[in-house]
């Protein structure tokens, strides 16, 4: 798989977590985590993992890996329903089942100015390498568990997203593992579908994701871009008010 992109450190960060208190799982023979790069020590190992990856990248012939488009769905909250069609928090939440690693996407994207198709925001990736029925982070057991995040540029025109990493990628956090490895930026396209607040998307980041597919949802508005329809209880007093009584008990006057 490609490297980090030019004129980055192939070593961002050597933090390390220190809550794990158990060895770490073997992986699979040639299942290295998400868009990491890993040095083979042999020809032969070399030779393997390039058969495996022309095998799985051969158009018409890559194995079913990444989760259903239903699967991916269920997993995300609710969609957001903004002034703005576009702009918001987006989120998506996927399983690798050949690199055994869950991902959650998260695009913030704001228009550069009012009524322009130009975009500008972040992207975060956080993943970690776990079973396929832990949907969030377990307890650090010693598997990679990372967050990398990054400044991001794009448009969107006529519903069609275009959007992806520029300039360098950061290493926000590695609460379990060793974070020693390179990142390629990731870009995301796919189209807008405005009556569910979708898009499905395919992911191309020059190394292990190509043409990943991916499901993003608008889960959040940005801030004062709230649509708001919570329901609201009107308070008027009555039309007419019966005059008071001098005289007679309990307060009334007659």
């Amino acid at each position: 798989m490609a490297g980090p992109p030019s004129g980055t450190d192939p070593h961002p960060s050597t933090m390390t977590a220190t809550n794990a208190t158990s060895t770490p799982r073997q992986r699979p023979p040639g299942r290295p985590p998400r868009q990491v790069r890993v040095r083979r020590r042999s020809l032969a190992g070399c030779a393997a993992l390039g058969a495996f990856v022309v095998a799985s990248w051969a158009p018409g012939q890559r194995p079913a890996r990444a989760s259903t488009v239903a699967e991916q769905r269920a997993r995300l909250p609710p969609p957001a329903t903004c002034q703005d069609p576009v702009a918001g928090v987006w989120k998506s939440h996927s399983y690798d089942k050949i690199y055994l690693d869950w991902t959650i996407f998260t695009l913030e994207m704001r228009r550069v100015a009012e009524g322009s198709e130009e975009f500008e925001g972040t992207i975060t990736n956080q993943s970690w390498i776990a079973e396929a029925h832990e949907s969030s982070p377990p307890a650090c057991r010693g598997d990679l568990h990372y967050v990398i995040s990054m400044d991001a540029q794009g448009n969107v025109h006529d519903q069609t997203v275009n959007f992806g990493g520029v300039g360098n990628y950061r290493v926000d956090d590695v609460p379990c593992g060793t974070w020693d490895m390179g990142y390629n930026l990731d870009h995301f396209t796919g189209v807008i579908d405005p009556e569910i607040l979708e898009f499905q998307t395919v992911n191309n980041d020059g190394g292990r994701a190509v043409n990943e597919p991916v499901v993003f949802r608008r889960v959040a508005c940005l801030d004062g871009d709230e649509v708001d329809t919570a329901p609201r209880v009107a308070v008027v007093p009555p039309p007419f008010y019966p005059p008071e009584e001098e005289g007679g008990g309990c307060g009334f006057r007659s």
